[in-house]
């Protein structure tokens, strides 16, 4: 995460190309998650696999490099970066699917975003920071919209409940990540080393388990891909991509997440894609890019159109 490791690029394009991992990390996390909860392993057990196999490796590069009296810090960015943003998706996983994980999780965090940038900034926005949130919003009900509506939801609503405190922990871990100009390798080194001296002795000693009883192969799976890909890989990348374009246009970047990950599944599991599906991810697109536009450049393209 270097800014010598690709020269002649911008800060901006570095930030973008960062998110754009963000965004295919995520897409798989989205899928890996879900099939965790749908075996035997309790979301606990995915959660100590993220903490413990994270925190492990992260452990000894945190404490190398920062004091004691900057600690505090970063065991709040852990609250909302990690155990909170953690332990609330992986609860929303064992009641809603994975459709709904993208809509509310991946749609949430730039809502949620916008509105407290918004509120403590007396509601001044850029136009069209306004005008991405809302067409993201637009094409990921279009995205989810089957699932959504579907008759037999039964108890997803819980889900999608915790699904929307898992974007809102994860937007106030971005904010005040940007707003102490917390170094994302530092930042994503201790969020990953709280979370594990929080939550592993409680959940060794308290919280139920199902690992033991989970075959080797799944455990592998969770734990390369929870502690390392998701903790790890997104989250430096997204704490890089937020330095560098900023937290709004961050977190729009997310927006693309469910569109990713129904392409993937239309690849790789040979899964439909409705027409509506189709619409909502090039809506979502359209909003995702013109979020991640610096202003400067948005200004520039509508003169552009206007002269046109």
């Amino acid at each position: 995460m270097s800014d010598s490791s690709a020269p002649g690029l911008s800060d901006h394009s570095r930030g973008v190309l960062a998110a754009l991992v963000v965004v295919l990390c995520w897409s798989g996390f989205n899928i890996v998650s879900r099939l965790g909860s749908k075996g035997v392993m309790t979301p606990f057990d995915i959660a100590a696999l993220r903490y413990g196999v994270s925190g492990v490796i992260a452990l000894p590069y945190f404490m190398a490099r920062v004091p004691p009296r900057d600690w505090p810090r970063y065991g709040v960015l852990a609250l909302f970066g990690g155990l909170g943003y953690g332990l609330l998706v992986y609860s929303g996983f064992a009641f809603a699917p994975t459709a709904h994980a993208g809509v509310f999780v991946n749609g949430g965090i730039p809502f949620w975003t916008i509105v407290i940038v918004a509120l403590m900034s007396g509601f001044r926005l850029e136009r069209h920071i306004v005008m991405a949130l809302l067409l993201s919003s637009a094409g990921l009900l279009l995205i989810g919209y089957e699932s959504l509506v579907a008759p037999d939801a039964g108890s997803r609503w819980i889900g999608d409940i915790l699904f929307l405190l898992a974007a809102l922990s994860w937007a106030v871990f971005g904010l005040l990540m940007r707003r102490w100009m917390v170094r994302p390798q530092l930042a994503i080194s201790g969020v990953a080393t709280f979370s594990l001296l929080i939550y592993m002795l409680v959940y060794l000693l308290w919280l139920p388990k199902a690992i033991a009883a989970s075959p080797a192969a799944e455990i592998a799976l969770q734990g390369v891909y929870q502690g390392l890909v998701a903790a790890l890989l997104a989250g430096g990348m997204y704490s890089y991509a937020n330095q560098k374009i900023g937290s709004c246009q961050a977190s729009m970047m997310l927006a693309l997440v469910p569109g990713v990950s129904a392409v993937g599944a239309f690849f790789m599991l040979g899964e439909a894609l409705s027409l509506h599906v189709v619409l909502g991810i090039v809506v979502v697109s359209i909003g995702a890019i013109l979020g991640a536009m610096p202003s400067g450049g948005v200004m520039s393209l509508l003169r552009r159109s206007g002269d046109a």
